[in-house]
């Protein structure tokens, strides 16, 4: 009797730890998609930032110059203004992807666990 308890607890102990190591697994995943989503918004706001300032430009340009310098000004803002937008989503992607932000994984295999162990106690 008191080898099985023995072999039990190890067994539970082994058990708890790998658990936690799939759980430190899975956050560190998440913790990095949580980085590139970040990366990727910090990036769509520099870009944001030079297509206000190209508008900037643009609108100088179309003051000062004949229609062909400020129309090549407005199409250098839209390019740089559909770079921020693709930027954005991937990078809201990414968060979305990230979310939520802990071990659902590991929830689940505890649970589990957990009702096995019940289980067996009651046999």
């Amino acid at each position: 009797m008191s080898e099985l308890v023995q072999r039990a607890s190890q067994q539970l102990t082994e058990l708890v730890r790998g658990e936690l190591r799939l759980a430190q697994a899975e956050m560190k995943e998440k913790g990095k998609r949580y980085g590139k989503g970040g990366g990727l918004f910090g990036g769509a706001g520099v870009v944001g930032f030079l297509m206000l300032q190209a508008l900037v430009a643009t609108v100088i340009a179309a003051l000062a110059v004949p229609l062909p310098v400020w129309a090549a000004a407005l199409i250098v803002t839209v390019v740089l203004g559909v770079i921020a937008a693709v930027m954005a989503l991937s990078g809201k992607k990414q968060v979305d992807r990230a979310a939520p932000p802990m071990p659902e994984q590991t929830i689940e295999n505890v649970k589990a666990d957990v009702a096995e162990i019940k289980g067996s106690a009651h046999r």
